[in-house]
This record gives structure tokens, sequence and C-alpha cells, in this order.
């Protein structure tokens, strides 16, 4: 080759990558609302008693499977649950308040628009379930296999508490 192509080439590979990389900044997209965890995330105010469920092997025919989640506030102020992200479409999160009133879903940013705030005032003392649905069926037929799904919650601190789902999905 000579020089003159060899520039184009260069030039060329360089533009790609430039538009490769403007556009994952336009997206704004993080890795937090990839599922990724944060290495210097501080920790929510609030706590679970159980933060990980292993549904075991479930089939894709008998459809959804749901855990429910405690969440509680153990300190003397309240504490606001400002967004409920999951890391991938096929999970979808809920915030039951004590009166069983049910705010959500809320999803994987990005995917079919954008997830709504929870703002959800957790009083000193108080707890909400956190119902976490797996639809096995959302991937089609290739998403047999084992899952790892995870739910991240995030406060008015910015603090965040992780939820985590397993399985192993059959036909």
């Amino acid at each position: 080759m000579n020089t003159k192509t060899l520039i184009i080439l260069a030039v060329f590979i360089v533009g790609v990558i430039g538009l490769l990389a403007w556009s994952n900044a336009a997206r704004g997209t993080t890795a937090l609302e990839h599922g990724a965890s944060v290495p210097n995330a501080s920790k929510s105010a609030l706590v679970a008693p159980e933060v990980f469920h292993d549904f075991g092997t479930i089939s894709m025919k008998n459809g959804n499977v749901t855990k429910e989640f405690t969440v509680t506030n153990p300190t003397n102020q309240d504490v606001t649950l400002k967004t409920v992200v999951t890391s991938c479409m096929c999970t979808t999160a809920f915030v039951v308040e004590p009166n069983g009133d049910v705010k959500g879903p809320f999803g994987m940013p990005g995917h079919g628009g954008p997830v709504p705030p929870a703002n959800e005032i957790i009083k000193a003392g108080e707890s909400r379930i956190i119902r976490v649905v797996y639809d096995p069926n959302a991937h089609g037929p290739a998403g047999v296999g084992q899952i790892d799904r995870f739910i991240t919650l995030t406060d008015s601190s910015n603090g965040t508490l992780e939820l985590e789902i397993k399985a192993n999905v059959t036909p």
C-alpha cells in the first residue's frame, strides 16, 4: 500500500472510533445503568436482611417468577428512595407501600423509555417491600441458562443498596 492509502485508512479508523465514543457519551449511560457496581459508591442508609435470592431451576413455560425483599430504614431520620433500577429489561421492580399501594414498574434505563423516579419517603423505623419480577421469556428461546440480575436502590444521599436474583432458566 502506498502512503496516501495508509493515511486515508488511519483517518477512517480514527473517525469510526471517534463516532463510537461520541455516540456512547451522547447516550449518557453509565456503568450502573448496565448493572455494574460502582467501586466507590456509598452504602445506603437503607438495609435489607436478605439481598440475594436464587430461584433455582425455573421453566420458561411457567412464566414470571417473583421475589419480595424487605427494605428498612433503621435510622432516626426519614430516607427518600430516589430510584429503583434493574440491570436488565427482563427484570422489573415495584415498591409496595404499607397501605398496599404499588409504585412502578421500575426497570432498566434506556429500554422502553426513562425509568420514573421512585421518590418514596421511608420514615425512621419503617420498611417497604421491593417486589422483583423476572420474566424468563424476555430474551426468547436463546435466554436459557444461568441468569444473574441486580436491582439497585439509590437513596437521597446517593447511597446504594443492591439486591440480586439468580436462576437457571430451562425451556
